[in-house]
């Protein structure tokens, strides 16, 4: 597996990730499915970089001129809920990708101790195609890893990028153990050192879920 360290480039990436996190900005759930968005656009575009192109001619007023244009096969794959602002920033930029949505939340035994859950799974066929699976945090990999393997029911992607704003550096250990393949490819905005008791990302930003769409019961 190949990580990409976006944070680390220093770009206007920085800010909105900046934003996020800021106890006083996030009162303003508008403002964080925004950043959420603005993120996801960056992200996406950072990654058609790595895409497949061929040049084909298009014709304008005064001539022909060649252009590229992105060869693979998109599907855009999200772990609801807090993924659905992320999604939309990937979408407004590959607009025509399918798309794909899995379910995936943690059962607690204690406070301590949880298993991930999938309930449910909307996707087309994956065979043969490039696999965007987005989700915003990162803390222990297993919901990432639970969701791509469902999504596997529907067919064997070509490429995989796996992509997630916050991520903890466990959880990029343990995704590295897991997909040692060389067309599986991490993007990841921010590692963060650490989880706490709760298996929460510290500093991290808090639930993403909840402070884009409302606690839940």
């Amino acid at each position: 597996m190949q990580v990409r360290h976006l944070i680390e480039e220093h770009s206007l990436l920085s800010r909105f990730v900046a934003e996020m996190r800021d106890v006083e900005i996030q009162h303003d759930p508008l403002r964080f499915r925004r950043n959420i968005e603005r993120v996801g656009e960056i992200m996406a575009y950072e990654i058609s970089k790595k895409l497949n192109y061929s040049l084909r001619p298009v014709r304008t007023p005064l001539g022909v001129a060649e252009c590229a244009f992105i060869e693979d096969q998109i599907v855009l794959g999200t772990i609801l809920r807090a993924g659905l602002s992320f999604h939309q920033g990937f979408l407004s930029y590959f607009d025509r990708a399918e798309n794909a949505f899995v379910s995936a939340y943690r059962k607690h035994k204690d406070r301590l101790n949880f298993d991930i859950f999938i309930e449910y799974i909307a996707s087309p066929s994956l065979e043969g195609k490039t696999l965007i699976l987005v989700d915003p945090m990162l803390a222990t990999g297993s919901s990432m890893e639970l969701a791509f393997r469902a999504l596997l029911t529907k067919g064997t992607p070509t490429e995989i990028h796996l992509v997630s704003i916050i991520a903890s550096q466990e959880a990029v250990d343990y995704l590295q153990s897991k997909f040692p393949e060389a067309n599986v490819h991490l993007w990841v905005a921010a590692i963060d050192p650490k989880l706490n008791e709760m298996a929460y990302i510290v500093p991290g930003l808090g639930d993403a879920g909840d402070l884009a769409y409302g606690e839940k019961l």
